[in-house]
């Protein structure tokens, strides 16, 4: 499984990009990746195409996707873990791997000192100021792709114009709670926190 700090990316080509680095698994070509970056601000919203927006206008372009979920905001201070990864190898059903994304957010939060939690039937990481990550998958051919948003110095002002993901609650970012280091030093960690909980998955030491 291949790591890869990516920087900003827009988010339209970078999907397509996604989307074909999972094509190529499914065929059984290409390698797994963990892609990590950011966005210029933009809302997706998933496959269902559920409009949850209380702005009839968006500050920001929308994009709909493949992924499950709702209408949610990605921009600068969030960061983006995206694994691109074989499920069915490793006999990771939809539900276990979203509770396994969720705990290595969750791990690493505690390394930085913040608390933070899962809500049953609300996916996602929640410290106690409300959700600090989401989460949105589409699974295919036993293939992942798309991922988890943790905000980390986030301006929060980008969530009022929609119900993030649906739910009626606050959303936090870690800067309200420290600060910070940079995305890329966040990306790094957090790959390395997942890589060791993925069943099958050499430790980062071993794979170089």
């Amino acid at each position: 499984m291949l790591y890869a700090w990516l920087g900003e990316q827009p988010y339209l080509p970078f999907l397509a990009r996604m989307q074909q680095q999972a094509a190529l698994l499914q065929r059984g070509e290409g390698k797994e990746a963990i892609w990590c970056c950011h966005h210029p601000p933009v809302y997706t919203t998933g496959r269902r195409g559920v409009d949850n927006r209380v702005r009839p206008a968006l500050p920001a372009p929308l994009v709909a996707t493949d992924r499950g979920g709702e209408t949610t905001f990605h921009g600068p201070g969030q960061l983006m873990l995206y694994p691109i990864l074989k499920l069915r190898p490793r006999h990771l059903q939809p539900r276990a791997f979203v509770h396994l994304l969720e705990e290595s957010c969750i791990t690493l939060l505690r390394r930085y000192g913040i608390t933070a939690v899962r809500k049953t039937g609300a996916p996602g990481v929640w410290s106690d100021r409300g959700k600090i990550a989401a989460i949105g998958l589409r699974i295919g051919g036993g293939v992942s792709w798309h991922g988890m948003a943790l905000n980390v110095t986030t301006d929060l002002d980008w969530f009022d114009a929609i119900r993030p993901c649906g739910l009626p609650f606050s959303a936090d970012n870690m800067a309200n709670h420290i600060a910070p280091p940079a995305l890329e030093t966040l990306a790094e960690a957090w790959s390395v926190i997942f890589r060791k909980m993925v069943p099958g998955e050499p430790s980062p030491t071993e794979s170089g």
